[in-house]
């Protein structure tokens, strides 16, 4: 497999997921309510919590297809593995998805704060997200099969699918039937259902087949003893990295009214883009470094992972860069509502730059993953956690969503410049120094002062298509200076153009 296409189908579906989440905001707002939406939001925040229960399940079944792939364990042994995993994720969504459904009750009288909405449709609307919540988490197992095989491009087309009929597809449906909350979670459950589906199908498909001499798969969950360690450590740091990501969202979900709240969350998924950029590398990057490994291809593996933190250093660097200077313009010429974008605008700066230093902080991980051994990345979280929660506790419960900004910002850049360093002192000396100036630094910093001198230029707008030519006018010479101010990008310009100009 081409790890190339591979990168190229992630970011074309995963561009398109966003863009599609992100463009269609306005209508929800426009046709549902700000109220409405903030319960959507609530929703979103609901998936990320069931997360806690994966106990590194699907990390594990990507990891261990990948290590089947690259020849290292038998037929049998994977499939034993994927027997004793699915009925892990079988039991648990059964389990969770009942109790957030007997929970609906308690979370509408005693959590969640609204006046135009009737408690009645709340209630409803949380048992539906209990079972789409379920069902969505079960496709874990599914996709991560299709992710260890590497066969990310029909994921890729899968998803633009799924995202166009979740986003779009549901609006003929509340024009036939009525735009309330209670029909657009009805919709969403009917979608999840058929997408688990698919999702079963493809990876059976995937599975490898057994001789008829070969032994019973069996029921037990032994299987999962050999590689139970890995599995438990990747558990308890995404178990720690939800507390990390959501705990602002969970504590302003009980503080702010349900329509700021629905504010905030617009904010928080406009700045999540930035961290939506890292996930396609991720995806392809981990099968492939843990195969390289596996081989014992080290300098291979290390120059994937430098080549790909400058690919991500560049697109999220420049977006991160640009969406800070251009906050307000960004937000108006999408929704053409200036009291909106007035208000969000300082969130999504503040955001949108943590989170720009969050997703190159992620990279050790990527190494630790390959090798097999999660240590430092486990106590790395238990660290960022044990200082992000408290913090933002405190600063959420007095200065509310702009304060839970600034601790995010502040705690991820001192996370990306200590900590990153010490892991990389410890699984790759040498590495640490090279990775962060030429890698990142000589990419980021003069994309940044660019983008500093024009927005000091202070254009002035007044439509949503001035808000857009502002950005288009600081984002390209943004964009283009990152790029060609790395290493990786002039090699391949002096490569494909350069040399044949000479010769």
């Amino acid at each position: 497999m081409s790890l190339k296409k591979n990168i190229i189908a992630n970011y074309v579906s995963q561009l398109y997921v966003t863009a599609v989440g992100i463009l269609i905001l306005p209508f929800y707002i426009k046709h549902l309510g700000a109220e409405a939406y903030g319960l959507v939001g609530f929703f979103v925040l609901l998936q990320a919590w069931f997360n806690l229960l994966d106990l590194g399940l699907t990390p594990t079944i990507s990891r261990e297809t990948a290590r089947f792939k690259a020849g290292v364990m038998s037929a049998l042994s994977f499939r034993q593995i994927y027997r004793a995993l699915s009925l892990i994720f079988l039991f648990i969504a059964v389990v969770g998805g009942i109790s957030l459904f007997l929970l609906a009750e308690i979370l509408a009288n005693n959590w969640l704060h609204f006046d135009s909405l009737s408690l009645f449709s709340v209630v409803i609307a949380i048992k539906i997200m209990a079972a789409i919540v379920a069902l969505r988490w079960l496709c874990g197992l599914y996709r991560g099969v299709i992710t260890g095989s590497e066969s990310l491009i029909w994921l890729s087309y899968f998803n633009i699918a799924v995202a166009t009929f979740r986003t779009v597809g549901v609006f003929p449906i509340m024009f036939k039937f009525g735009f309330t909350i209670s029909v657009f979670f009805i919709y969403q459950l009917f979608i999840a259902l058929l997408e688990s589906l698919i999702l079963f199908y493809k990876s059976r498909i995937l599975l490898p087949k057994l001789s008829r001499f070969s032994e019973p798969i069996g029921w037990s969950v032994k299987p999962l003893m050999p590689v139970l360690k890995f599995s438990m450590t990747i558990a308890f740091t995404a178990s720690i990295w939800v507390l990390v990501t959501q705990t602002d969202k969970l504590i302003l979900s009980s503080i702010l009214p349900l329509a700021e709240y629905g504010y905030f969350t617009l904010a928080v998924l406009v700045a999540g883009g930035i961290m939506i950029i890292s996930g396609p590398i991720s995806n392809a990057l981990l099968p492939r470094m843990t195969s390289l490994f596996a081989q014992e291809k080290h300098l291979e593996m290390l120059a994937i992972y430098r080549n790909a933190t400058q690919f991500v250093a560049v697109i999220a660097g420049s977006c991160a860069i640009t969406m800070f200077f251009c906050a307000e313009n960004l937000l108006y010429a999408w929704t053409g509502d200036l009291h909106l974008s007035h208000v969000v605008a300082p969130i999504l700066r503040l955001y949108v730059i943590g989170n720009g230093f969050l997703v190159i902080a992620a990279f050790p991980y990527y190494l630790q993953y390959a090798k097999g051994n999660l240590k430092y990345h486990l106590y790395g979280n238990l660290i960022l956690v044990g200082i992000l929660v408290p913090t933002i506790v405190l600063a959420a419960k007095y200065y509310g969503a702009i304060g839970a900004g600034y601790t995010w910002m502040t705690i991820n850049f001192l996370f990306l410049i200590f900590w990153v360093a010490f892991i990389h002192y410890k699984i790759e000396p040498g590495l640490h120094l090279k990775w962060l100036f030429n890698d990142v630094f000589i990419l980021i910093f003069p994309a940044a002062c660019i983008g500093y001198f024009f927005n000091s230029l202070n254009f002035t707008y007044s439509t949503r298509l001035d808000s857009f030519l502002i950005l288009l006018v600081i984002g390209i010479p943004v964009l283009l200076t990152s790029l060609l101010c790395s290493p990786l990008i002039r090699k391949y310009i002096n490569k494909k153009y350069l040399t044949k100009v000479v010769v």
